[in-house]
C-alpha cells in the first residue's frame, strides 16, 4: 500500500480527536445509580408519562403508563431496568434514561423507603365494565410530592392597608373607569336604579315611553240619525274611511328600597303618568259625538294615571293602589289598572306563585281609553284567587288555576261617555238599568312540551243577571270561552296554529244567557292588533248603540264600550280557526303573517236585534301582514307597520247589505322610543 493511499500523520490526528471526544462524553455521563445493599429500590418518576413494559427489552409490549410524581417500589434491577408491581397486581419493567434535562425517574438505594401501597381498584361494576384511561391503559394512583420547603411562613399580623371609597356602587366613578351619562341607559346610571341616590339602598328608576300611532282603516259607518254631511244621503250606510292619530308620552317613576338582585326590594313607590293627543277625521257626521254639530273631526287630549301604588314586602308582597294586573297569560279576561289591594308571592323556588287581589275598576277616558281618576270610581268589585305551578306536567310548562268573581252593582243612574253616548245600560233592547254577579272558573297554561309551543285557556262563567235589556228579564248565565295557540319553531322562523271558541246565545228570551263575555280583555293572539277584526270595533249599524266586537277585542260580545260598558251576555259567540307565522328575517327585522276563518257561533240575537230573519253565521276571513324593525337590536326604538283585510261572508254581507260587499281595511304605522 502506498503513502498516498494510507496517511499515517493523517490517521493518527483524527484517532486522537475522536478518542479525546469520546473521553469528554465518558467524563460527562453521570453515574449509573448505585446498587442497594437488599436489593430494594424508592422510585419517582420526573417526566409527564413513563412507559411500563412487559419485560425488560424496549421490545416488549407496553402494559401500562405512569404519571409525574409517581411513587412506586422495585425489588429487582438488571443493568438500567427495574421491575415493579402495578396496582392490579401485574408486574412491569421501567428504563433508566438519562435525557438532556435529566433521568426520567430517580432511583433511591441506600435508604429506600417502605413502598406505599397503590390504591386498590374499584369494584368492576355489574356489567363488567371497567373504567381504564384511553387506549386501554389503567389508571395509577398518585402519590403527590411533598415538599415542606414550598409551604409559605406564616406571614406577620399587620394592620391592614387600604383606600376607603364612598361605597360598592361608585367604585368604578372613583378608579375612573366609567363616566356616568344620564342619557345612557346602557351603562351604570343613577337615574335607571344601577346606584343608590340616598343611603346604601335607596334606588331611583325612571322610564320614559313615547308611543306614536298613525292609523288609516275602512268601517262600516251609519249616516247621521237626525243630519248628514251630504244632501240627498238617505241611505243608511255613509262613507267609511276613517284616519286616527294618537300619541301616548308615558313616564314611570320608581323609588326603591332594598338590593333587589336576589330578592324583592323591601319598599317600592311607583307613578306612572300619562299624557295623550289623539286626532280622528271621518267622513260622516255624528259618528265622533253625538251633536252633529261637532262636525268629522275630533282633537283630545287626556292626562291619566296608569300606576300609583306602594309595594311593602312582608313575608310575601302586598300592593296598595292603582296598579297593572292580567289574569292569565295572553290578557283574555281580565287586564286592566285598576285599584285595588293585592298579596303576591311564591314557595318552593318559584315552582309555586299565587295572587289573592280585590279591585275596583276606574272609569275610563272615552277617546284615549286611559284612566280618568277625576271620575268616582265604578260599582264594580273584583274578588281574583289564582295560583300558579311551574313546571307542570312537565318541565318548561306552567299551569294556573284562577277564580275571579265580578259584582257589578252599576244600577243607580245611566251613564253617558265624553262624547255624549248612552254607555251603560247598553243602547239596545229596553235599555234597563241592571247588575249581574259572575264567577269565573279557569285553568290557563303556558310553555312547551319538548319542540312543540302551546298556551291555552278554558273558562267557565256562571251567574246571574237581575235584567238584561235584550231578553228584557232575569237570566241565569252559563257560558264557555276556549283559546288554544299550538306552535313550533325551526330556527328563526315560528308556525302557529290558533283556535278560539266563544259560546253563543241560542235564544234570548228563554231566561238563560250562553254568549261569555270578559271583564275586560286585550287578546295577544291571533294576529292580536294586526288583525282587522281584533283591531277595529265594529258597529251593529241598525241594532243599537253597540258593536259586534270590541276596540282590541276578539269577543262578538254586543257591548256599548269595551272600556266603559258592562259585559252582555246574550251574545252571538265566536268561533276563530287560524295560521300565523313569525319570521326573524334578521336580528333586526322580522315578519308576521296571520290568516283567520271567523263564524258566529249562533245569530239568534242578532236576528233579534236587527229584526232580521235567519243571519248567516259566517263572519269571513281575515288576513293581515306586518314588519318590525328594531335598528338598535334592541327594544329602545321599534318600528311597527302592519295592515290587515277582512273578506266579508255571508254574515257579515246580510248585516250591513252594501257595504257588507266590500273588503275592510286597516293600516297602522306605530313608532315606539323606550328609555
Amino acid at each position: 500500500m502506498s503513502a498516498r493511499a494510507f496517511d499515517i500523520p493523517r490517521f493518527v490526528a483524527l484517532a486522537y480527536f475522536a478518542l479525546a471526544a469520546a473521553g469528554s462524553a465518558v467524563a460527562q455521563s453521570p453515574a449509573p445509580p448505585a446498587v442497594s445493599a437488599d436489593g430494594r429500590y424508592g422510585l419517582q418518576v420526573l417526566v409527564p408519562l413513563l412507559d411500563v413494559f412487559a419485560g425488560p427489552s424496549r421490545g416488549s409490549a407496553v402494559i401500562a403508563e405512569l404519571q409525574e410524581g409517581a411513587q412506586l417500589e422495585s425489588l429487582e434491577r438488571r443493568d438500567a431496568w427495574y421491575r415493579i408491581t402495578l396496582s392490579d397486581g401485574r408486574d412491569g419493567w421501567v428504563d433508566y434514561v438519562f435525557g438532556k434535562t435529566g433521568p426520567n425517574f430517580s432511583v433511591d438505594a441506600s435508604a429506600p423507603w417502605i413502598r406505599a401501597t397503590p390504591l386498590a381498584p374499584p369494584e368492576p361494576p355489574s356489567d363488567g365494565v371497567v373504567q381504564r384511561q384511553p387506549m386501554g391503559k389503567p389508571l395509577e394512583a398518585l402519590i403527590p410530592t411533598i415538599d415542606p420547603k414550598l409551604v409559605p411562613p406564616p406571614e406577620a399580623l399587620l394592620p391592614r392597608a387600604s383606600i376607603p371609597v364612598p361605597d360598592r356602587w361608585r367604585l368604578m366613578d372613583e378608579l375612573g373607569f366609567i363616566k356616568q351619562r344620564w342619557y345612557d341607559p346602557y351603562n351604570p346610571n343613577t337615574w335607571k336604579g344601577d346606584r343608590p341616590v340616598f343611603g346604601e339602598d335607596w334606588f331611583v328608576n325612571v322610564g320614559a315611553v313615547s308611543d306614536t300611532l298613525f292609523e288609516w282603516r275602512q268601517l262600516p259607518t251609519p249616516i247621521g240619525a237626525q243630519s248628514t254631511q251630504r244632501p240627498q244621503s238617505d241611505d243608511q250606510f255613509g262613507r267609511n274611511r276613517q284616519s286616527l292619530f294618537n300619541e301616548n308620552l308615558i313616564l314611570s317613576l320608581s323609588l326603591i328600597k332594598g338590593d333587589t338582585t336576589f330578592r324583592p326590594p323591601d319598599y317600592e313607590f311607583r307613578f306612572v303618568p300619562v299624557i295623550n293627543f289623539n286626532r280622528t277625521q271621518v267622513d260622516e257626521v255624528r259618528v265622533l259625538r253625538i251633536n252633529p254639530q261637532e262636525g268629522t273631526t275630533r282633537n283630545d287630549s287626556m292626562v291619566a294615571v296608569q300606576e300609583l301604588f306602594v309595594d311593602k314586602h312582608l313575608r310575601n308582597v302586598s300592593r296598595v293602589g292603582i296598579q297593572p294586573f292580567t289574569a292569565d297569560f295572553r290578557g283574555l279576561l281580565f287586564i286592566d289598572q285598576p285599584l285595588g289591594v293585592r298579596l303576591f308571592g311564591t314557595r318552593d323556588n318559584n315552582r309555586w306563585q299565587y295572587n289573592l287581589a280585590w279591585f275596583r275598576r276606574l272609569e275610563k277616558d272615552t277617546n284615549s281609553g286611559l284612566n280618568d281618576i277625576g271620575k268616582p270610581l265604578r260599582n264594580e268589585n273584583i274578588f281574583v284567587a289564582n295560583l300558579y305551578r311551574q313546571d307542570f306536567p312537565v318541565p318548561g310548562f306552567t299551569l294556573q288555576g284562577t277564580v275571579i268573581y265580578d259584582d257589578d252593582r252599576e244600577n243607580h243612574s245611566a251613564y253617558y261617555d265624553t262624547n255624549g253616548f248612552l254607555t251603560r245600560p247598553a243602547a239596545l233592547g229596553d235599555e234597563q238599568l241592571h247588575t249581574y254577579q259572575i264567577t269565573y272558573l279557569g285553568l290557563n297554561g303556558d310553555g312547551h312540551f319538548g319542540r312543540w309551543n302551546l298556551s291555552g285557556s278554558l273558562y267557565y262563567a256562571l251567574g246571574s243577571v237581575n235584567h238584561d235589556p235584550l231578553a228584557q228579564q232575569k237570566v241565569d248565565v252559563s257560558a264557555l270561552y276556549a283559546v288554544a295557540e299550538v306552535s313550533r319553531d325551526f330556527d328563526w322562523l315560528r308556525v302557529r296554529g290558533t283556535g278560539i271558541f266563544q259560546s253563543g246565545d241560542k235564544n234570548p228570551f228563554d231566561g238563560h244567557a250562553n254568549g261569555f263575555d270578559a271583564i275586560q280583555e286585550n287578546p295577544q293572539i291571533a294576529g292580536a292588533d294586526t288583525s282587522y277584526w281584533i283591531r277595529q270595533a265594529v258597529p251593529l249599524i241598525g241594532g243599537g248603540g253597540v258593536a259586534l266586537s270590541g276596540r282590541n277585542g276578539v269577543l262578538a260580545a254586543l257591548r256599548s264600550s269595551k272600556d266603559e260598558g258592562q259585559a252582555n251576555f246574550v251574545n252571538p259567540g265566536l268561533a276563530l280557526i287560524g295560521i300565523g307565522a313569525d319570521a326573524d328575517v334578521t336580528p333586526q327585522v322580522r315578519v308576521i303573517g296571520n290568516l283567520n276563518q271567523l263564524w258566529f257561533a249562533n245569530t239568534s240575537s242578532l236576528s233579534v236585534l236587527r229584526n232580521q230573519g235567519t243571519i248567516s253565521t259566517s263572519v269571513g276571513t281575515d288576513l293581515s301582514f306586518a314588519i318590525q324593525y328594531r335598528p338598535l337590536f334592541t327594544q329602545n326604538i321599534v318600528l311597527n307597520a302592519s295592515a290587515a283585510f277582512l273578506f266579508p261572508g255571508a254574515g257579515l254581507k246580510q248585516l250591513y247589505a252594501f257595504e257588507g260587499d266590500k273588503t275592510q281595511y286597516s293600516i297602522l304605522v306605530n313608532v315606539l322610543l323606550t328609555y
